[in-house]
């Protein structure tokens, strides 16, 4: 197993979700290099995964307590009250130490930069940069990282990369949800549900379940289906770049982003952990996708990096939930016996997988669960209780453990 290094003997940076202060410890705990998340304001999961502004300081020294970087969302396409707005809030930003702010509306990108010039600005997927000409346009605008729109082939992004200053840095998706409109610029979910995906509110509206009906038979709906679950007629597949990883450090992308600021901090310290042991050398692409597959996903693909066109076609089979999450352990296993936090059902006899950073999973069998009474129990239904455990040594304090479900 080699580690994945750019062409200038570096390692590329591993860029991950948070969208509360547990994902970020999460984060941080099994091995990502930067982390981005959401403020109160022009960040596009303003619903639910956005950090007050007490919140981003405290994130932001942690973060970089532990030697990490700290990237902000400003990616909403901004309206006109909300541009004199932006210098204050960035340079709130600037004073808390953020390394750079993402960013997709023009207009944002010129009004920061005039207002807090020395704030690195980081361009959104969302501004969909296709070529090496609007790169260098944001360049010479005092951008200093693009991330490249997701319908570039390696091909096309080694390219752009030829092209470019060498101080622009290229950051690119490598696991995650994808958009089926262009770069994510889309208004099924304004039209359809009176929510924008372009200010923060999408919906999902690809995501559901459609019916066709015919002209000439009106109030005659077919459903559209693939299996009993039905079909995700507009929904797309989701990106896994266990296999092309050294490919996509070799075209030029210095920065490797994990999607997800709305999903959970079991799935980000899955997917952290197997792409930290990839880079690391220390894990087969074999190895990380058996342990993409404990996660809640839709079946995989490599997006458009391979320019292969089946590899995008739509979801047909919705998503593909084969493990629960079922505790997180309290304190360090001792004697055999492991505190325990929990969060779904299991059972007596039950094989749980530990999740540790830096490891693959071990597994052991429950034999044991007891309330911190010392009630023997053969079932534990309810989340968040802590109970005691049987287990090996060797468990640490913020380990994850899980089961198939």
């Amino acid at each position: 197993m080699n580690e994945i290094l750019m062409p200038d003997g570096k390692k590329p940076e591993l860029l991950a979700p948070a969208g509360d202060m547990e994902a970020v410890r999460t984060a941080l705990r099994f091995g990502a290099d930067a982390i981005y998340l959401g403020g109160p304001f022009m960040q596009l999961r303003a619903s639910a995964a956005g950090f007050d502004e007490e919140k981003l300081a405290e994130a932001s020294r942690l973060i970089h307590a532990a030697g990490k970087r700290l990237y902000v969302t400003v990616n909403c396409f901004a309206n006109n009250d909300e541009i004199p707005r932006l210098g204050e809030y960035c340079r709130f930003l600037e004073s808390i130490g953020t390394d750079g702010v993402i960013v997709s509306d023009l207009g944002a990108v010129a009004e920061i930069k005039s207002k807090v010039p020395e704030l690195p600005i980081i361009v959104s997927t969302q501004a969909n940069c296709t070529n090496y000409r609007t790169a260098q346009v944001y360049y010479d605008m005092g951008v200093s990282r693009i991330v490249l729109a997701r319908e570039l082939s390696l091909e096309k992004i080694a390219q752009i990369r030829e092209n470019i200053p060498a101080d622009l840095e290229l950051e690119g998706f490598i696991h995650g949800a994808m958009c089926m409109s262009y770069s994510g610029r889309c208004m099924l979910s304004s039209f359809l549900a009176g929510r924008s995906g372009n200010r923060g509110q999408c919906a999902q509206t690809c995501r559901w379940n459609y019916y066709l009906m015919e002209e000439k038979r009106p109030g005659e709906f077919f459903k559209v289906e693939e299996d009993e679950r039905g079909m995700a007629i507009l929904s797309s597949k989701e990106m896994c770049c266990a296999d092309i990883l050294d490919r996509l450090a070799a075209a030029g992308i210095c920065s490797f982003k994990i999607e997800g600021r709305m999903r959970t901090p079991f799935y980000i310290g899955t997917v952290v952990n197997a792409y930290r042991m990839l880079i690391d050398g220390k894990m087969t692409p074999q190895q990380a996708r058996a342990e993409f597959e404990t996660t809640s996903h839709r079946p995989f693909c490599t997006g458009f990096y391979l320019g292969d066109p089946e590899s995008i076609s739509p979801d047909t089979k919705g998503y593909i939930r084969d493990w629960l999450f079922v505790a997180t352990a309290l304190e360090d296993s001792r004697s055999g016996k492991l505190k325990i936090e929990t969060r779904n059902p299991f059972a007596v006899g039950d094989e749980l997988e530990v999740l540790s950073p830096g490891k693959l999973p071990a597994k052991f069998k429950v034999e044991s669960i007891e309330t911190p009474e010392g009630e023997a129990m053969q079932r534990s239904a309810t989340p968040m209780r802590v109970l005691t455990i049987n287990a090996p040594d060797g468990i640490l304090a913020q380990d994850l453990l899980r089961k198939k479900a």
